[in-house]
């Protein structure tokens, strides 16, 4: 029986993207990823909440939103009321929340000090994805920031969070720092072992940094796939528009724009020394 994946406080921990029609927004990332998808909602409840599941394992979610369709990223908390308290006091503003998301969890939408939309996740029966790293699961989250300091000022406090400069041309990663001894302890016993060939402290990474010069802030969703090019081929002859590709020391990657207007990236892992 495969272990539960838990999350400590500070830890990327789920993603779910909002979209006018959900049902095609399903149609189109089932067919992209292989997802099957499921109504949390209980029948004759209101809403919906799609469940995308990969080998049974919850990989993302599907649900309705009136404005611009996005990816949202979530992050993990011990206790969202007391999160979220925090939030106004170091420049950041509560949009909703927090509440009961059935008992799935507690969650509250808020925004940073630059303007980046991102949630909070108190979890109870839903710990957050189950399957990461894989071809069709979420890969990543990178906050797109103008003010690098100005935005540390923020999360660093809120979540525990370190900014570093990787070696390797790794970019700048968010870290948690005990999160790679926590995978080591629970899901992922080799992880150390895998990653020796890895940028110290890669373990510990919860997500990436990227200046945006003047541009806007956001969280931006990156998924794995087996093949880029593949991937996004599909992606187009699923209605999707491939905005752009490029590669890396580490990625081979395709920003794409689903049918209804939400951006993610597909990223293809090719990293220096092989497969690890």
């Amino acid at each position: 029986m495969t272990a539960v994946r838990t999350y400590p406080h500070g830890v990327t921990c789920w993603i779910d993207t909002e979209q006018p029609d959900p049902a095609a927004a399903a149609a189109f990332y089932a067919g992209l990823f292989g997802w099957t998808l499921t109504d949390a909602v209980p029948p004759g409840a209101p809403g919906s909440y799609l469940v995308a599941t990969l080998d049974g394992r919850d990989v993302a979610a599907i649900g309705p939103g009136d404005g611009p369709p996005t990816w949202n990223t979530y992050v993990a908390v011990d206790d969202a009321d007391v999160t979220a308290a925090a939030v106004p006091g170091l420049g950041g503003t509560v949009v909703s929340g927090p509440e009961d998301a059935g008992p799935g969890g507690r969650l509250a939408a808020c925004t940073d000090p630059q303007g980046a939309p991102f949630r909070l996740w108190q979890a109870r029966r839903r710990p957050g994805a189950q399957l990461t790293n894989a071809p069709g699961a979420w890969n990543f989250s990178d906050l797109h920031t103008p003010d690098r300091a100005g935005t540390m000022a923020f999360y660093g406090p809120l979540f525990g969070w370190r900014d570093v400069d990787m070696a390797q041309d790794s970019g700048t990663m968010l870290q948690v720092p005990g999160y790679g001894d926590h995978l080591a302890a629970t899901v992922d016993p080799g992880i150390h072992e895998r990653q020796a060939s890895a940028p110290p402290g890669f373990a510990d990474v919860i997500g990436g940094l990227l200046p945006t010069g003047a541009g806007p802030a956001s969280w931006h969703v990156t998924f794995t796939v087996a093949d880029r090019d593949d991937a996004a081929a599909t992606a187009e002859r699923l209605g999707a528009t491939v905005l752009r590709s490029g590669e890396d020391a580490w990625t081979r990657t395709a920003l794409v724009r689903d049918p209804q207007g939400a951006e993610f990236t597909v990223s293809q892992f090719t990293p220096p020394e092989g497969t690890w």
